[in-house]
């Protein structure tokens, strides 16, 4: 197999085997803890622009299938591991690891050191990286300098987005869904309580939402931080209100900003399919799949009218929110999992009778 290099922009550098894709490729160094779900994580939008390192030491060994991707066209920039299994071995398998890569054009490394790796990730935080092919006419010092240079691109949710609306019809309550990266177990799950769906493009104005007159609304996962998708708080402040509102991901953050709260990016993101979190309105725990970098930050929710409905038992930090003043709440973990626990499934339940309690009360007093 073909040398490649993995170099950081503390200019540590790897050398390993390649696969996948032969192109070159740059970005922003992370990890995910996950066992399993490789398939999942390379196809979650909310991986934009990262290459993602997984913990797990042996990766490929079920293969790719048709069923467990959670978009089309994965968007995350290389594939960091310590060992890939040539021959998957699972009766869903279509297809090898590398084989999906290749035809992605997605890089990946493999028979590096990656517990190393992630020792420096954990204690540096995320690093900017690049992965290329190793050989005596590759100049580190230059490639070093390069990764240095390199600014993360700001508009990653432009780049995962929906360019123009669809539906996904059920008979159900009408649900808008704003996509700012949105992976398609949401979507799943809503369809499986009959909602009828439409998604809609990010930049979508209050007045396109309102216009196809939603029961409730959906704000989704996404890439990067919840500051730079532009123009998204202006609209859900003026959504707040219009109809049931609910945050996942990224869409928790883009509430709380909404609602007057800041966030902060955490040295080591959550990624992976363990991360516990307790419920405090039942005082249940339960593990739930996970993937950002950032978080809403709890010293700023005084007179915002948040209140904090789940916590992470890792690092304390916020996990759910409610609004004391309108029918909205947010989760920050994947409560569709894909990959992962399906302990938080019911979060769905809960935004579905959401929407029927709020349009009962419409009705009354109509």
């Amino acid at each position: 197999m073909k040398k490649r290099m993995l170099i950081l922009e503390d200019g540590t550098t790897f050398i390993g085997k390649a696969f996948g894709s032969d192109e070159a490729s740059i970005g922003e160094t992370v990890f995910t803890t996950g066992m399993t779900g490789y398939q999942e994580v390379i196809s979650n939008p909310s991986n934009c622009g990262q290459m993602i390192v997984m913990t797990y030491p042996l990766i490929g060994n079920y293969g790719i299938n048709r069923d467990d991707f959670e978009s089309i066209e994965p968007a995350m920039n290389g594939l960091i591991i310590r060992e890939l299994a040539d021959e998957p071995s699972n009766f869903r398998s279509d297809m090898s690891l590398d084989r999906l890569l290749t035809l992605k054009g997605i890089p990946g490394i493999q028979g590096i050191d990656t517990r190393k790796l992630t020792r420096i990730l954990r204690e540096k935080g995320p690093l900017k990286g690049t992965l290329t092919a190793a050989g005596e006419e590759v100049d580190s010092k230059k490639e070093i300098e390069r990764v240095k240079a390199y600014k993360l691109p700001t508009n990653l949710v432009s780049l995962v987005s929906t360019k123009r609306p669809y539906p996904s019809p059920g008979r159900g309550e009408r649900v808008v869904v704003i996509d700012y990266g949105m992976k398609h177990g949401i979507l799943r799950e809503l369809n499986k309580r009959g909602c009828d769906v439409i998604v809609v493009p990010y930049n979508s104005s209050s007045l396109d939402v309102q216009s196809l007159y939603p029961d409730g609304i959906v704000l989704t996962n996404g890439p990067g931080n919840p500051e730079d998708v532009e123009g998204a708080v202006d609209t859900i402040k003026d959504l707040l209100g219009k109809a049931p509102i609910f945050g996942i991901g990224l869409g928790h953050q883009l509430l709380a900003l909404a609602s007057g709260a800041s966030v902060v990016k955490l040295k080591n993101g959550h990624r992976g399919g363990n991360y516990p979190v307790k419920d405090l309105q039942t005082g249940r725990t339960e593990l739930t799949a996970q993937s950002h970098g950032y978080a809403v930050d709890e010293a700023t929710l005084e007179g915002t009218g948040l209140r904090i409905t789940h916590k992470a038992l890792n690092d304390d930090s916020i996990e759910g929110l409610e609004s004391a003043n309108h029918a909205a709440f947010s989760v920050q973990f994947y409560p569709e999992a894909s990959p992962g626990p399906e302990d938080a499934n019911h979060v769905f339940d809960r935004f579905t009778q959401l929407m029927k309690t709020n349009n009962r009360k419409e009705q009354s007093n109509a």
